[in-house]
């Protein structure tokens, strides 16, 4: 498992494209397991901090329970659309998946019953249409093999 800064240190092109799919809209899409192991998704917000991917999640809900319960989860970036029928102008979706460690509670954190935590990564996916748009560009990023980039017609 890897944080967001040995991620940004061996392949920081990619980890810049990544994060700035992330930052295309304050809703992310997070993928927990259920008690029965099936999975539930949920909305959720992260942030890049000081080489780290963090998350909250508000007390006794049910992606929180899950995450203390199992703590492997996936998020995926904001879905944006392409304008029109113009394929170039998709900017893609990115996906980080891996393992939730609970951290402590900011100083000032006024949410009482609040589960904090970062990620220890595993996966990240970024893909996007290549040029021409004939074509996925599949970029990933997994520890002990790093970055590596596939297409798919």
């Amino acid at each position: 498992m890897a944080n967001w800064q040995e991620i940004e240190k061996d392949a920081p092109d990619f980890a810049a494209r990544v994060r700035a799919r992330f930052a295309m809209g304050m809703n992310k899409t997070i993928a927990t397991l259920r008690k029965d192991g099936s999975p539930r998704i949920s909305a959720s917000e992260l942030q890049f901090d000081d080489g780290e991917v963090t998350l909250g999640m508000m007390g006794g809900s049910m992606k929180l329970l899950d995450v203390r319960r199992d703590p492997r989860i996936a998020v995926h970036s904001p879905t944006v659309e392409p304008p029109g029928d113009d394929a170039d102008g998709w900017p893609g979706d990115a996906k980080l998946a891996g393992t939730a460690a609970q951290v402590d509670p900011p100083a000032d954190n006024p949410h009482q019953g609040a589960g904090f935590f970062k990620l220890n990564i595993t996966e990240v996916v970024l893909t996007y249409v290549g040029t021409p748009a004939d074509h996925l560009v599949i970029g990933s990023w997994h520890p002990g093999r790093g970055h590596q980039r596939r297409t798919r017609t």
